[in-house]
């Protein structure tokens, strides 16, 4: 029975990372993975900068299509 209750925990384990990855929820960690491996000499962005970042970004400039 442990074998199963392991695998049923790795699986709930990837629906929740998959989960995170389609709601964007997990943006911040790949930001930090990103800026680690590209740009490790700058410091990273706080989590509430990042997020005022991304915030700005969606939101300036034009949003329709017409």
């Amino acid at each position: 029975m442990p074998i199963a209750a392991d695998n049923l925990r790795a699986d709930l384990r990837k629906l929740w990372d998959f989960l995170r990855e389609a709601t964007g929820d997990d943006a911040y960690e790949r930001y930090l993975a990103r800026h680690l491996a590209a740009h490790s000499e700058i410091p990273a962005l706080s989590r509430e900068d990042f997020f005022r970042s991304e915030q700005d970004r969606k939101w300036s400039g034009v949003t329709r299509c017409c």
